[in-house]
């Protein structure tokens, strides 16, 4: 398969998401781990809000990683500590740990910025 360079319209994201899902879990120290690193760039890019647009919500960019992917809260129980805990995450009922973030940061390639934003719904001190 040729090398996705650019990200320039939604049918190049769409290869690139299709892409990256068949090489996501690829060895470390091989071609398509590195490409893999260069399509989460690529498709962190593209993604980037603007700044017209706020940040979408921790556990809303998890589930949209995820369905994107067509990965499971199963998939998401090792980057967070337990089947339990993801199932927390994804309804909105428990923010994220700095570990947490850390995983799905390294893993998934979810933007640290929205990983680390501020908790919305927190009551004011």
């Amino acid at each position: 398969m040729a090398l996705i360079s650019s990200i320039d319209s939604e049918d190049d994201y769409n290869r690139a998401l299709a892409r990256l899902g068949e090489i996501l879990r690829a060895a470390v120290g091989t071609p398509e781990r590195d490409e893999r690193d260069h399509l989460i760039d690529l498709l962190e890019a593209y993604e980037e809000p603007s700044d017209d647009v706020g940040l979408p919500s921790v556990h809303g960019a998890i589930k949209s990683h995820m369905e994107r992917l067509g990965l499971t809260p199963g998939d998401l129980a090792p980057l967070v500590g337990s089947q339990k805990a993801a199932v927390a995450v994804l309804s909105g009922k428990m923010d994220i740990t700095m570990p947490m973030a850390r995983a799905l940061h390294k893993h998934w390639g979810i933007p640290a910025e929205v990983l680390l934003q501020e908790p919305m719904n927190q009551p004011e001190q």
